[in-house]
């Protein structure tokens, strides 16, 4: 069991086929961007690139203000510099939570709970009836939690 980060390899795939969109889109017939969301794993859980979608296995236990699924994540527009195109989330919290967790998947909730990414902690992480944050990166192209060079 282990948690690897990755862009998993099925969001690659679907993303040349058009079926995520994290700004308007005018591909498709909603200009309304998807939801996406980030939920919480243990170190039981076995998350990497062959990951394709949300799943409550080993998902950390609800607690304070978590809950299965994780929370919505507010987009940060697409955008590029140079030959780099990318996007981010604006951070996200979980108050008042005992929680451990080793790792987070990101996913579409519109799209079928999708697979996204995944964040591999490096360890355990805790909160005890505190607050659980996920720090995103700086939205550039080289730290971006999401980016196509």
């Amino acid at each position: 069991m282990a948690i690897s980060q990755a862009m998993v390899t099925s969001f690659k795939v679907e993303i040349l086929n058009g079926i995520h969109a994290f700004g308007t889109s005018v591909v498709r017939a909603s200009t309304t961007p998807d939801t996406f969301k980030i939920a919480l794993y243990t170190s039981s859980a076995t998350l990497g690139a062959t990951t394709t979608a949300y799943t409550t296995s080993n998902e950390v236990p609800s607690t304070g203000n978590y809950s299965a699924g994780g929370n919505t994540l507010t987009t940060i527009a697409p955008t590029s510099s140079g030959t780099t195109a990318f996007l981010d989330f604006n951070d996200t919290t979980w108050a008042n939570a005992t929680i451990t967790a080793n790792g987070a998947l990101i996913y579409n909730s519109t799209q079928s709970d999708k697979a996204v990414a995944v964040l591999a902690f490096g360890g355990d992480k805790t909160s005890t009836n505190g607050d659980f944050t996920i720090i995103f990166p700086t939205a550039d192209a080289s730290n971006a939690i999401i980016r196509i060079a």
